[in-house]
């Protein structure tokens, strides 16, 4: 088994070269992350056993997931949430998991696939934080495409993360809600503190300020610590850490709601430059690939339920039940499909639900990869699609030119 060392060398070496390749490719249509998964599978135990995944390897990954739902948590405004298209956007992603059930209950039926409570809950899924810098780099944010992403990716993430927590718990669905409510309301009481902080012009204020230029990096600290003790906090109520660092970004973002630039480029810097990579490297670990070929009708088969249960219904709501915006044009058919295969995009949850369902024994191994394949599957194809219909959309019509009238 290669050391801790060793597999930080070479997954060092896949952090460097996934850009440098994905970089080479025109428009960027194959996202980054593909590239560091096909690495982790290749150099992972299942491929060329240069790497292995042991007990440091694995922290830096968790803390790479962490920092991923951190950035996503913090680029979801409150009040988008509760807004009237926020509500939307909710009760498309239950309409989402009432399908997700729907289909695996007959799937279960057919035995095509185990009809499993966590292939129904990653079904749903939509890897906010992984879509972010590809929706920045598309420059589309701002968009009315960028928008609705943001929108039903926050659902898309925070919905599956409670479902986990409750339908997954051992202690039941009753008990496991009561500890969530509880989880929420310490994170609320946590969320005070900085923001009184913020309308003060205190001694200890000061002094964050100013070390923010210096070697002490205070805010960025400060970050890493909230981060932790929320951690802490979940892992002391037997939740999810991706619960933890969701509410985190919550809190960052409740802190500074006008951001603050310095302080996200250099969390951009630790978090994209270090841990979020480990983390894609050691997801593509996981990864067998004989499971895959032994069965490639059943991958297909979750790409296709992938796409029925998220992609479609939120494609329809963006094109026939629009919201209306002052500031913006709605959206034209290849815009409200991009937003439905943005949707689609999962992976970050999927390997979350599958290592729950695994440890619980209610998945096995090779469903799980067949899960996690589908899920970097939908990385490759979803985003590379959504962008190019995007861009279709935004090419302007050709107009024939009019006849010249004669006199």
């Amino acid at each position: 088994m290669p050391s801790s060392i060793t597999s930080m060398f070479w997954i060092s070496l896949a952090a460097v070269l996934a850009p440098l390749i994905a970089g080479l490719i025109p428009r960027r249509l194959i996202p980054e992350v593909v590239f560091l998964l096909g690495f982790g599978a290749i150099l992972g135990p299942y491929g060329l056993g240069l790497a292995a995944k042991d007990e440091a390897i694995d922290m830096l990954s968790q803390l790479g997931l962490a920092m991923l739902f951190l950035l996503a948590g913090y680029e979801i405004e409150l009040k988008e949430l509760t807004s009237r298209a926020g509500r939307r956007a909710l009760a498309t992603w239950l309409a989402c998991l009432s399908l997700a059930f729907g289909l695996v209950a007959v799937l279960h039926v057919a035995k095509v696939l185990h009809g499993e409570i966590a292939l129904a809950i990653a079904l749903t899924s939509t890897t906010l934080g992984t879509l972010l810098p590809i929706l920045r780099d598309s420059g589309l944010m701002q968009t009315p495409v960028g928008i609705a992403v943001l929108r039903h990716g926050a659902f898309g993430e925070l919905g599956p993360i409670v479902a986990i927590a409750v339908l997954l718990g051992a202690r039941g669905p009753v008990a496991s809600m009561l500890i969530l409510l509880a989880f929420a309301g310490i994170a609320a009481l946590m969320s005070l503190p900085p923001i009184r902080l913020r309308s003060e012009t205190s001694r200890l204020m000061e002094l964050i300020r100013l070390g923010s230029e210096t070697t002490g990096q205070i805010p960025v600290r400060l970050t890493l610590l909230l981060l932790m003790t929320l951690i802490a906090l979940a892992t002391a109520f037997h939740l999810d850490i991706i619960l933890a660092a969701f509410a985190a970004g919550f809190i960052l973002r409740r802190a500074l709601p006008q951001g603050n630039e310095r302080l996200e480029i250099k969390i951009d810097g630790l978090a994209f430059g270090l841990l979020i990579p480990i983390f894609f490297v050691v997801s593509g670990m996981i990864v067998n690939p004989h499971a895959i070929v032994r069965r490639p009708d059943d991958l297909v088969a979750i790409l296709a339920l992938i796409l029925v249960a998220r992609g479609l219904p939120v494609y329809l709501v963006s094109r026939f039940r629009p919201e209306p915006s002052e500031h913006m044009e709605p959206m034209n058919n290849r815009e409200s499909l991009a937003v439905g295969l943005f949707a689609a995009t999962g992976l970050p949850i999927i390997v979350a639900v599958t290592a729950v369902a695994v440890r619980a024994g209610e998945m096995s191994d090779s469903n799980a990869s067949l899960l996690v394949a589908a899920g970097a599957t939908t990385v490759l194809l979803c985003p590379m699609l959504a962008t190019l219909l995007v861009a279709r959309s935004s090419e302007p019509v050709r107009q024939e030119p009019s006849p010249e009238v004669l006199p």
